[in-house]
């Protein structure tokens, strides 16, 4: 099979683009390159962009169906431009044994054959319940590409140390959520003048920064690599950045709300809002946005956590924690682009090519050979945000009933046209 891309836009320049058999064999300045025989699409007006890898996600099955399945959210994936998801292992079971580990990666294939693709992580310990390690060698031999105890802190910092260590012999490497257990008891969002004005207890951010310190000096006394999960908070950047410095093996994600929102959008008890780690203040937030800018901060992740309507129509203290983000995450980290605060190449890394090298993923670069995984992307399109315009089977999200910027209009995976 043979594909022309005409006239798309790329990183600021008009580029064609040759797929044969399933990989790029060709990207030129339009105009330069004339194929015969091929399916030739005009992509006048719109940009191009690899497929982007989604480095932490819940696809909810098996077990919690009715919030999302694999299938569900691998449309999902496929309309907002992931060629690549990491799923984690809250499932039910815990993704602890390859079976479950089979499972979910059949249940990708049979859904979507050419792709998205699905890596699932492996639960760090069995259960998830921070005791005894789960077998990883069984897990990584099952197809799982990194090992993280989810949203479960890792307390034992023995079992913690002994996990690195294994999962680095297995050439994985652990994904960390930061969050002192103690300090975070009992809270349902960040601890500041917010949660004090509407009186739900918070919890602070220095209980994230203590861990990601734990985490990095454990990295650096062992020399191995640790990646930490969604950070919130200027206190853990810093951690990071200052780990960074001394040459610490470590590498870290935020998520598109941590950009944008902050503690403010709970004011109302909103609790499509309410997610852990808990948005923070606007200062923590132009902290994260100057961290993914300048490298701090390495990938972008969405952190996709869909739940059902009615379990977030509750009070506040009672919803679970969790935001969607697989159908927003492209036109809310684009709409940064048209702010100012990032470039296409930033989103082109963050989203693509960083994720890719961390994790050991591929990722197409449009040089020849590479894997034909790319999307178009209309960034004139407006579409509002709603159940009936997304494809996961939950909506709960704040940006609920906004009108966003930006939309896939078709994506390809290894040369096949999946949106």
């Amino acid at each position: 099979m043979t594909l022309c891309i005409r006239n798309a836009r790329y990183l600021g320049a008009q580029v064609d683009v040759f797929v044969e058999d399933g990989r790029i064999r060709t990207m030129t300045p339009t105009g330069n390159f004339s194929p015969e025989e091929a399916d030739v699409i005009d992509a006048t007006g719109l940009v191009l962009f690899p497929s982007f890898i989604d480095a932490h996600v819940h696809l909810r099955e098996p077990g919690f169906e009715y919030k999302e399945d694999v299938a569900s959210g691998l449309a999902a994936a496929a309309h907002g431009g992931f060629g690549a998801v990491m799923c984690m292992a809250n499932t039910h079971p815990v993704n602890d044994n390859a079976p479950v580990t089979t499972f979910i990666i059949d249940a990708a294939k049979r859904a979507f054959p050419h792709g998205p693709r699905v890596h699932p992580v492996a639960a760090a310990t069995v259960g998830l319940n921070g005791t005894e390690m789960a077998p990883l060698g069984e897990l990584a031999a099952a197809g799982c590409v990194a090992v993280s105890n989810d949203g479960k802190s890792m307390e034992n910092n023995e079992l913690l140390r002994r996990i690195m260590e294994y999962a680095a012999d297995l050439d994985l490497i652990v994904i960390d959520h930061c969050e002192d257990a103690a300090l975070a008891k009992g809270a349902h969002m960040n601890e500041g003048i917010t949660s004090g004005r509407i009186g739900i207890k918070g919890q602070p951010d220095v209980g994230e920064a203590v861990q990601v310190a734990r985490d990095v000096l454990l990295a650096e006394y062992l020399g191995l690599s640790v990646h930490i999960a969604h950070v919130s908070c200027k206190r853990a950047v810093d951690v990071i950045a200052w780990a960074k410095s001394r040459g610490v093996r470590v590498t870290a994600e935020t998520c598109p709300h941590y950009l944008l929102l902050d503690d403010t959008a709970l004011e109302n008890y909103g609790t499509d809002a309410k997610v852990n780690p808990p948005l923070r203040t606007p200062a923590d937030r132009e902290a994260l946005r100057r961290a993914v800018k300048d490298g701090t901060i390495d990938i972008l992740v969405t952190d996709h956590a869909p739940h059902a309507a009615h379990e977030k129509e509750c009070p506040l203290d009672e919803a679970p924690n969790g935001i969607t983000g697989l159908d927003t995450a492209l036109s809310l980290t684009y709409g940064l682009v048209e702010e100012g605060v990032l470039e296409e190449a930033d989103l082109l890394r963050l989203w693509c090519t960083a994720p890719g090298n961390i994790f050991k993923l591929p990722v197409n670069a449009f040089a020849p050979g590479d894997p034909a995984d790319f999307f178009l992307f209309n960034p004139e399109a407006r579409w509002t945000v709603s159940p009936e315009s997304i494809y996961s089977k939950s909506c709960n999200t704040p940006f609920k009933g906004k009108q966003l910027r930006g939309r896939v209009v078709a994506h390809w995976i290894g040369g096949h046209k999946i949106v």
